[in-house]
């Protein structure tokens, strides 16, 4: 060959002498006289010194990449001066950078340097590309043995931008993109519906490649002792600028899967526009006759969503589920007098907001005045445990719901004392968010339990939590005339005015320690939409979260 000829080394067969073509030791005659005859005995020739000759550098390189092209990596290592050092990158390189297939072009040599071509196939799952780059080689003479040359090992052999302690990584950069559509196909974007902002990547890290959609695939420089990138769903959220992996080529940037989801753009524009108009409120509003989630929307634009996870208590928006436990154990009936006093006593002293009373009040009245001490008054006939199963068991509330999203399913645990009266209005440890609040006066409105979801369950064969049991008939009919009594004349009266139709709702007003004033609930349903709404430090619900549900009614 001559000196300077480029090669496919991949076709290259190498003439070999001695064992696996690594050099032989060349064996001379000598003779030793002993004085009185002679006898012979073989020598190993004297071990090469001085720097590698031209031949040796074309030779030792052309013998070299031909073994890695070949994957031969026990020969190729064995043709370095660091055998261990080159195993591993070369293992790596097939199996880290999952290049299936390698070919080379070796260049005409500078002194003991060696330039040649890469062209590396990158396969990674169903992806697959070509990867060009130059790189080079050094030919050292090796310090034991016979000293023959060998190849210097470094990184840089791999690829030139190879140092110490790194290796190259192929895998995906990022989970599969989507285009999320609401109900009808319309694009959802968070420029568009800023609340959607936490949650379109949630999404898409969930459903990407269910929905079609495929990952981008990039090799990498992975450095020894830095955590590896994440896969992200947002672009450049893996890791800060510093200690993000260098790309050194894409194999797949990927591709968009379609999402369809429960929203519905024009709900959801409405709630944007509704919370907007306070510092911190959140909303969220859902299809009572099955689940779908419609809108949800938070004023605070973090990645908190309020309005999925909040964890506060919910105050006297509770007392939908106390009345249907109250009801379904015959303790009260909307019709039945139950006094309004100022004070109540169980285990400690509750009053009514402003400290109003109606001696004379029915259930309904107390349930439409959102009368505390009414409610405290009839704790002492139901069990500790009774409003909590009453919420597991016909609200669905606690159990574990899989709606594609994150969220928090309601808190109301059994309890005794102040305990048990303080969570019959709302307080004390009962913890729910405006997801959990919508479903209950959804729940009212269907006559049973649909556990909300944001993407439908077929697309990833999800099953839905299902409540024990519904509302018993009579007990449904007692709520909805309750809820619309209250809507109608109640303390709901002055945010659903001039809403028709059939419609229910109900106000709630829950303090919190170390707050000035409380935060204010409303939930309320007008056929087949319901919605609940919080807003910290609101004051009264009917006055603060009451207009942010009713204007989400309107637009469903």
């Amino acid at each position: 060959m001559h000196k300077g000829a480029k090669i496919a080394v991949g076709v290259v067969a190498a003439a070999v002498v001695g064992a696996g073509g690594l050099g032989a030791y060349h064996l001379v005659d000598a003779v030793a006289s002993d004085g009185g005859g002679g006898s012979s005995h073989t020598e190993a020739a004297p071990a090469e010194t001085g720097p590698p000759t031209a031949d040796e550098v074309e030779r030792t390189a052309r013998d070299f990449l031909a073994a890695w092209a070949a994957g031969d990596t026990a020969k190729a290592a064995g043709l370095t001066d660091d055998a261990a050092a080159a195993t591993t990158a070369l293992t790596g390189y097939r199996a880290g950078a999952h290049v299936e297939k390698v070919a080379f072009k070796q260049g005409a040599a500078t002194g003991a340097k060696v330039p040649f071509s890469v062209t590396a196939e990158v396969v990674f799952g169903k992806q697959r590309s070509t990867w060009t780059y130059d790189t080079a080689l050094s030919v050292v003479r090796g310090r034991t043995g016979a000293g023959r040359a060998l190849v210097g090992w470094q990184p840089s052999v791999v690829h030139p931008q190879l140092t110490a302690g790194q290796s190259l990584k192929t895998d995906v950069t990022q989970a599969a993109q989507i285009t999320a559509v609401d109900r009808e196909g319309r694009e959802l974007d968070a420029k568009d519906y800023p609340s959607l902002a936490p949650v379109l990547p949630e999404l898409r890290k969930r459903f990407g490649e269910k929905a079609g959609g495929e990952a981008g695939v990039e090799v990498r420089v992975e450095t020894a002792g830095q955590p590896a990138s994440v896969p992200s769903s947002t672009p450049g959220s893996a890791s800060t600028p510093s200690s993000a992996p260098k790309t050194l080529h894409v194999v797949s940037k990927g591709k968009p899967g379609k999402l369809r989801t429960t929203l519905d753009a024009n709900v959801q524009r409405a709630a944007e526009t509704a919370v907007s108009g306070h510092s911190d409120a959140s909303v969220v509003a859902v299809k009572p006759s099955t689940g779908e989630i419609l809108a949800v929307a938070n004023s605070k634009k973090t990645d908190f969503n309020a309005a999925l996870h909040g964890q506060t208590a919910p105050g006297s928006t509770m007392k939908i589920v106390t009345s249907a436990m109250l009801l379904e154990q015959g303790k009260a009936t909307p019709g039945k007098p139950l006094p309004c006093p100022k004070n109540a006593t169980y285990g400690m002293t509750f009053h009514n907001v402003e400290d109003s009373e109606n001696p004379g009040a029915t259930f309904a009245q107390d349930f439409a005045a959102s009368c505390n001490t009414a409610f405290i008054s009839l704790a002492g006939q139901v069990s500790d445990d009774a409003l909590a199963a009453e919420a597991r068991d016909v609200f669905g509330l606690g159990l574990e719901w899989k709606s594609g999203i994150t969220t928090f399913d309601g808190r109301v645990p059994s309890d005794s004392g102040a305990g048990k009266a303080a969570a019959m209005i709302g307080q004390g440890r009962v913890q729910m968010s405006p997801l959990n609040m919508a479903s209950v006066a959804a729940t009212v409105r269907n006559g049973s339990f649909r556990q909300p979801y944001l993407v439908d369950p077929s697309v990833d064969g999800r099953e839905l939590a299902k409540a024990p049991r519904a509302l018993p008939g009579p007990v449904a009919d007692n709520l909805r005339s309750m809820m619309r009594l209250t809507a109608l004349s109640g303390t709901g009266r002055k945010a659903m005015a001039g809403l028709g139709g059939d419609v229910g709702a109900k106000t709630g007003s829950a303090e919190v320690d170390n707050q000035t004033a409380p935060n204010g609930w409303f939930t309320a349903y007008r056929g087949d939409v319901a919605a609940a709404a919080v807003v910290p430090q609101g004051g009264h619900g009917g006055d603060s979260a009451g207009p942010i549900v009713a204007a989400v009614l309107r637009a469903g």
